[in-house]
């Protein structure tokens, strides 16, 4: 799997100084991804101002830090690339005003002026739920607006950091839409934790009334011993039955898997 694409695409991420979730989160799909131009981008660096406890980066202040020179860095290593679909992501910023907003928006606009043809989603941080952020991101010509729910309502406390919420993220998720009807919006859903087949229903029935269209559910695993255990592993074909529920609701696309 991998590929001569796949090895031009590491060299560019090398000698660009690139941070992809794909190499931090050792993603076993690298090759695959890569080899087929997409790649998942890390902005606004690798210190999180949160602390969810299903996640393994780094939680502290970085102290308002920004590289201004990496949205053009990021734009002119996809051209290299080649790539055809792009996902930015990026650590919380609570220490910025904007959240990181205008960073977002500053790397969409790069990619889009040096590669148009390129399809870019964002997945996002809630940004404190401030409007005024998400319209800031949204002043780009982005394709796909992500914001993950991660859990269901029950279990938000135990495995999101307290400053996050069940409500505001699907009130970020309204919000986007109502700013951008044009623009998809996605979430996410991780399986494992304790949630019932009720409860599933419930957040999807949730997510899709406040405009979501794309939707993904995947297995959680457990990064380190001191994140939350595994509650279970859900069967391939459990996966299959809630994606089957997420059509019946009405989502336009499903991704529904132990690996996803």
């Amino acid at each position: 799997v991998y590929t001569p694409k796949f090895k031009e695409v590491k060299r560019i991420v090398k000698d660009n100084h690139l941070k992809t979730v794909c190499e931090e989160a050792m993603c076993p799909n690298i090759g695959e991804c890569w080899s087929h131009g997409t790649a998942t981008f890390m902005l606004l660096g690798d210190v999180c101002t949160r602390a969810c406890k299903f996640c393994a980066v780094d939680t502290g202040n970085p102290r308002g830090r920004l590289d201004k020179k990496e949205p053009l860095k990021i734009a002119q290593s996809i051209k290299k690339m080649l790539l055809k679909y792009v996902v930015l992501t990026s650590v919380n910023r609570d220490d910025l005003e904007d959240g990181g907003a205008k960073h977002y928006s500053n790397t969409i606009k790069a990619i889009k002026n040096i590669c148009p043809e390129v399809m870019v989603e964002a997945l996002v941080p809630d940004f404190e739920g401030k409007k005024k952020s998400i319209s800031i991101l949204l002043n780009s010509k982005l394709d796909v607006f992500a914001q993950n729910i991660e859990t269901v309502e029950r279990l938000t406390k135990r495995v999101r950091d307290p400053r996050a919420g069940y409500f505001r993220t699907l009130n970020v998720l309204k919000e986007a839409k109502k700013i951008s009807p044009r623009v998809l919006t996605k979430t996410s859903l991780m399986l494992g934790l304790g949630e019932t087949t009720k409860e599933i229903e419930s957040t999807l029935i949730d997510a899709f009334s406040v405009g979501v269209e794309i939707l993904t559910l995947g297995q959680y695993l457990r990064p380190t011993l001191n994140h939350l255990p595994v509650e279970r592993y859900v069967p391939p074909k459990e996966f299959l039955y809630y994606q089957e529920m997420a059509k019946g609701i009405g989502f336009k696309e499903v991704a529904s898997g132990p690996m996803v």
